[in-house]
């Protein structure tokens, strides 16, 4: 099993906005203007494969980071109303080291019923728990959001590198 690196038990902006300084800063010395080549170059420095794969997923599952021993593969579901912010989610897992269970090399076909109940009770024990499951949800979330943000603008703005470099130098 993957163990987290998460070391806070609180909600940070923070952190996060650290995290994704870390995240344009190897963007930007990569040249990397678009979120697939984002996760390429974290790919990269991590010098561990991220696969971006789509599939058929559950009822209300967009995406889905699976851990390997010698990879990860983010699944994006096939239909999504936003396919680069599930993506950027799902990095942010990646991102943030957060604990997940790894995923076998065969799974096993589940009917829908059976992975809406699975779902259900998740949902179920994290508002019980409210604990660090939640808080790594937050984390992705938040990332996402900040990380979408910050590629729009220095895509909106031009030469997408040359405005990361000048936003690293105003901090």
């Amino acid at each position: 099993m993957s163990k987290s690196k998460t070391r806070s038990t609180s909600r940070s902006y923070r952190r996060v906005a650290a995290a994704v300084d870390a995240v344009c800063a190897v963007a930007a010395d990569s040249d990397a203007t678009t979120l697939d080549e984002v996760v390429a170059a974290i790919s990269r420095e991590r010098k561990r494969e991220i696969e971006i794969t789509s599939a058929q997923l559950g009822p209300g599952v967009c995406g889905q980071r699976r851990f390997y021993p010698e990879r990860d593969i983010i699944v994006l579901a096939d239909a999504l109303p936003s396919r680069d912010h599930t993506l950027a989610h799902e990095l942010g897992h990646i991102v943030f080291d957060h604990e997940g269970a790894p995923a076998v090399e065969t799974t096993l076909e589940v009917s829908d019923d059976l992975i809406a109940y699975m779902l259900s009770q998740r949902a179920h024990a994290q508002i019980v728990d409210d604990g660090a499951d939640d808080l790594a949800e937050w984390e992705a979330e938040t990332f996402a959001a900040m990380l979408m943000t910050r590629l729009r603008v220095f895509n909106n703005r031009g030469a997408g590198v040359s405005v990361l470099r000048f936003d690293e130098a105003l901090g």
